[in-house]
């Protein structure tokens, strides 16, 4: 899109999603008209074994924040990290007020104050059920059951017409936290008539229903009566609906419920601050948790996807500092995988093998509910609310093109399959993607944010790969060698035999001290040239001895 565009003066009505359009995870979706902007959650994703160093990724907001004046504020649908969570990294770069209900504000305002931002965002709370005007956008916030409290879905209201942005929901008849979906309010926005419907994906692939959280705490319930020595189930710390789960099959089991993980920590204390979990009874924390008998505890911990140094991850591998799990103790993952993290889970779910651990999962009971809907309820939302228009999504490009079939099955008239960075026209017809910007994600790198696909995050992928080779070349003013070069190979030679390891080192020296003695004066003049020949020798000499070219840095100092 042209730097000058923006959303027409009349009746044009854009939708650009920026994240989680091609994914799961980091959604981030915009809508423009009249001149203005509204940002409809800004999250992040996780970063995963193939971007070492990066425990967290935001998109690339540049599109909006060249257009920081034009943007009227961040709506936020509920309190999960994929929809909040890059607030606090990103928020600089848009200024503006950050709308959301009670719930999503506590969780959000905590991540402010850990970044020293608690008193430059302004956060303006919406009721449960409530709404909102920002900008040329009037906002109805419709409950939805979800995983976490005080989820809604926007009908988005403009003199062009009405969008429903539904990301996160189901259709879940006994939820035990917080309502269920508000069929009244959506049955009354199909009479009214929408222009169009943004839709969650995920599940687009399931049959059937997404479940009931209610059965499923009858189902854990009976699985933890069962189990005779120490219980830990790992969950997702928002899910506060399968926190007070975790608390009644406790409870029901004469059990005490500890929680293991600073996250889940703050989740339920915000909870019960907003008035949730009052039937949960009281958290034990680590400390207490691991002095008791071990047929008398419930441990609900982080890390079931995998997480290397959340709690479970610590407990696999034997140096968590209170909790332990020896044989003949139970670990239920009661939460779905997320795609990229099998290899991180089984990586856990393996130490806990080692240990004589028992492991139970989805493939093996009743023990986790998706808090997004399966087909049954995509079909139902679409009957409700009549949509001419659908958009696919929070969901991978796969989902996408197969949600889009689907509604077309269901009798949607007119669907628009557009990923992160597609400009799609809602509005005046036809409805289609009229426009691409740039995208792209940055990796969290502590106070910095580093281009996922630039050259810092590429050179972390080279030294994961092939590890890397640290030398120094000492030159006198002539250019010449002082010394033979100094070489540091750390975790090269691991494994290798220490006469081995001795001859490696000494032909990678020789290599490069040849190298650079074979330079002409003027070469040896430049410190580019006499790293570059050092470099090449270096990594041919690892080459031959190793079978791959590691990353070489290369120090010259002259004397």
């Amino acid at each position: 899109m042209n730097a000058a565009k923006k959303p027409a003066d009349g009746d044009e009505l854009l939708f650009l999603p920026l994240g989680g359009a091609g994914e799961i995870g980091m959604n981030l979706s915009l809508y423009g008209y009249r001149g203005k902007w509204l940002m409809v959650d800004l999250g992040v994703t996780f970063g995963g074994e193939e971007n070492p160093g990066a425990d967290l990724i935001v998109p690339d907001i540049s599109f909006i924040a060249a257009r920081r004046r034009d943007l009227a504020g961040i709506v936020l649908t509920h309190a999960h990290e994929d929809h909040l969570g890059a607030v606090p990294h990103l928020w600089e770069m848009l200024g503006g007020p950050v709308y959301g209900t009670p719930f999503a504000l506590g969780l959000l305002r905590r991540k402010l104050i850990e970044a020293g931002l608690e008193s430059r965002v302004k956060l303006v709370e919406v009721p449960p059920g409530g709404g909102v005007t920002v900008g040329p956008f009037t906002i109805d916030y419709i409950p939805v059951a979800h995983s976490i409290p005080e989820t809604h879905v926007l009908a988005i209201r403009t003199e062009a017409g009405t969008v429903l942005h539904a990301s996160d929901w189901r259709l879940d008849p006994d939820p035990l936290v917080g309502p269920v979906t508000d069929e009244a309010a959506l049955r009354r926005l199909g009479e009214d008539g929408v222009l169009a419907m943004i839709c969650d994906s995920t599940n687009v692939f399931v049959d059937g229903r997404a479940g009931s959280e209610g059965e499923l705490r009858n189902s854990l319930i009976k699985l933890v009566g069962r189990c005779k020595q120490r219980v830990a189930l790992a969950c997702f710390a928002s899910n506060v609906a399968r926190i007070e789960t975790i608390a009644a099959a406790a409870a029901a089991n004469g059990r005490y419920l500890g929680l293991v993980g600073r996250s889940l920590w703050n989740i339920a204390t915000l909870a019960q601050e907003c008035g949730y979990l009052a039937e949960a009874g009281r958290f034990l924390g680590e400390h207490d948790a691991a002095y008791l008998p071990r047929d008398e505890v419930v441990l609900a911990v982080t890390g079931s996807q995998g997480e290397a140094q959340a709690a479970l991850a610590r407990i696999a591998a034997g140096d968590h500092p209170q909790i332990d799990l020896e044989a003949g103790d139970t670990v239920i993952f009661s939460s779905r995988v997320i795609p990229g993290n099998e290899k991180a889970i089984a990586r856990v779910q393996n130490g806990l093998a080692r240990r004589g651990i028992e492991i139970i999962t989805a493939d093996d009971h009743f023990v986790h509910v998706s808090g997004h809907p399966a087909r049954d309820e995509l079909a139902e939302m679409y009957r409700w609310v009549n949509p001419p228009l659908l958009v696919p999504i929070h969901g991978e490009t796969r989902h996408l093109i197969e949600h889009g079939r689907f509604a077309r099955e269901c009798q949607v008239p007119h669907v628009v399959v557009a990923e992160n960075g597609a400009v799609v026209r809602l509005h005046p017809e036809p409805a289609e993607v009229v426009d691409h910007v740039a995208t792209g994600r940055f990796a969290v790198d502590g106070k910095r944010l580093v281009p996922l696909a630039g050259d810092v995050m590429r050179a972390r992928r080279r030294m994961g790969a092939g590890g890397i080779a640290v030398a120094t070349v000492v030159l006198d003013g002539d250019g010449r060698l002082l010394a033979a070069p100094r070489l540091v190979l750390p975790g090269l030679l691991d494994g290798v035999a220490a006469a081995d390891e001795e001859a490696i080192v000494e032909r990678a020296i020789s290599a490069m001290a040849d190298a650079v003695d074979r330079l002409s004066d003027a070469a040896r003049g430049s410190d580019a040239d006499v790293a570059a020949a050092a470099r090449r020798a270096l990594r041919r000499s690892l080459r031959e001895a190793f079978g791959r070219r590691p990353v070489a840095e290369i120090q010259v100092v002259r004397v």
